[in-house]
């Protein structure tokens, strides 16, 4: 029996027949849980590329061993926000915050967004995966300054300025790789799509793909939050609801990285270029020491994290610039544990402000005697981000500074003081927030709290054992990366 709709349709349509539905439907428990529901079967959706295969390419779709990596933790991550959106969400509802008209427009704007990041993931056209990114950013523009606040105003339109500069010169990169193409393919579609491309980048005009790079780096390095590209995304965390924090750190900045892997493919299939690596270290380098010393003075939470996000997506591009099986294969094993990690800690910080009614970090103690399962679920998403082991993130960190101590280590003791940087100020601001006599609202956790705990489960089972064909699923990945 065959079925008219394979994955990579039901990955796409899922979420765009789930986003009518929900700007339609009135009542704040249908929508919440349409929107679950929605966010598991394109989980499973996904989950189904491992299973039955990789459709065959075409002019528009192409899945491969990378694209599956973001698409599986792109839906899997969803998921789980979603389902702690569901009880997040109704205490705002609850307090007054948000109006059912404002959910609904809520719920809907989370599909959108999940559309357009599974479109980016999936699509084999880098021109439409330019509008999908611009898709997945204005639908997070919107819910950021859902609350209509001046300050989550004020957030929403910075992301947007800063956003709209950088998918500008994403597009003007975009445009400098079909001319270099267009001599050599055609003009049309073809030169847009990407497994037409990567063949023939040999034969492309290496002074444009150089120019190319250096803008497509720069736009998409914006949405990913490289330092000094990264000023929207403290404000976004912020002001922004916390399940949208969770999305943005989990999910956003991956989808923009994934862009940069697929324009670096292009770069080092063309002999004549300049190599991609050294601007990709300088970045994540910079972007990693810069993240580590804003840490120490946060007042903020949620600030606090979303600096840890700039800091991590430094280490990933400083991965995959230094390049190579061991060190792309490490950068793709951190991103998958940054993800999970930093998704979880947003979850625990979601219900730490609306049980202490603020995100202000001297006015957060105690969480350990106050509230023991989310203080020390705090305690240990903390310490695994920071990278103590036996955590996934400490797997990863270590085969980073392992490659690049063999093959630069001045750079890995610039990469492992920029870590201990980190590490000191997590570790600071863990132990106000932990222990220490409790202050603030004493009321219970009402939510369930079992997104974060699935989360932490996995990067601490992925610390100790990491099973064989995940490993050689990574390897194929890394080798594909160059």
């Amino acid at each position: 029996m065959s079925f008219p709709f394979g994955p990579v349709e039901l990955i796409l349509g899922i979420p765009a027949v789930a986003a009518v539905l929900l700007a339609v439907l009135p009542g704040y428990r249908l929508t919440s849980w349409l929107n679950v529901g929605a966010s598991l079967a394109s989980f499973l959706a996904a989950a189904a590329l491992l299973v039955v295969g990789r459709p065959a390419p075409s002019a528009f779709f192409l899945i491969d061993e990378l694209n599956i990596v973001f698409v599986v933790l792109n839906t899997f991550v969803g998921f789980t926000a979603a389902c702690f959106s569901a009880a997040y969400i109704a205490h705002e509802l609850e307090t007054g915050r948000l109006t059912p008209v404002y959910l609904r427009f809520y719920h809907a704007m989370y599909q959108v967004m999940m559309f357009g990041m599974n479109l980016v993931l999936v699509t084999n056209n880098i021109g439409l995966m330019w509008v999908a990114i611009e898709l997945a950013t204005l639908s997070t523009v919107l819910m950021v300054g859902i609350y209509r606040t001046p300050e989550a105003l004020e957030a929403a339109w910075k992301y947007f300025i800063l956003g709209s500069v950088g998918i500008a010169l994403a597009l003007f990169g975009t445009i400098l790789v079909y001319l270099a193409a267009q001599p050599v393919l055609g003009e049309g579609a073809a030169a847009m799509v990407f497994t037409n491309l990567l063949p023939r980048a040999a034969e492309f005009d290496p002074m444009i793909l150089n120019l190319a790079f250096v803008f497509l780096i720069l736009g998409y390095g914006t949405k990913v939050g490289l330092a000094p590209l990264h000023a929207w995304l403290p404000d976004a965390h912020a002001e922004g609801p916390t399940p949208i924090s969770a999305v943005l750190s989990g999910l956003l900045l991956n989808v923009a990285l994934y862009a940069v892997l697929r324009f670096k493919m292009l770069m080092t299939a063309n002999p004549e270029t300049l190599a991609p690596g050294p601007l990709m270290i300088t970045m994540g380098l910079v972007s990693l020491i810069f993240a580590a010393l804003m840490l120490y003075r946060r007042r903020d939470i949620k600030r606090l994290f979303a600096y840890s996000s700039i800091e991590h997506m430094g280490i990933i591009v400083f991965a995959f610039g230094m390049g190579g099986p061991l060190a792309n294969f490490a950068g793709l094993l951190h991103m998958v544990m940054h993800s999970l990690t930093k998704s979880a800690i947003f979850f625990s910080v979601g219900h730490i402000a609306q049980i202490k009614g603020s995100q202000k970090t001297a006015e957060i103690r105690g969480l350990t005697h106050s509230h023991p399962a989310l203080g020390w679920a705090l305690v240990v998403g903390v310490l695994a981000i920071a990278g103590m082991p036996p955590f996934g993130v400490f797997m990863s960190e270590f085969l980073i500074i392992s490659s690049t101590f063999s093959r630069a280590p001045f750079l890995a003791l610039i990469f492992v003081a920029g870590l201990l940087l980190a590490f000191g100020a997590l570790l600071m601001r863990l132990t106000g927030f932990a222990f220490g006599e409790p202050t603030g609202n004493l009321q219970p956790v009402k939510a369930s709290m079992a997104p974060l705990y699935i989360h932490m489960g996995l990067v601490l089972l992925a610390g100790i054992y990491l099973p064989g064909p995940m490993v050689a699923w990574f390897q194929a990945v890394a080798r594909l990366l160059g």
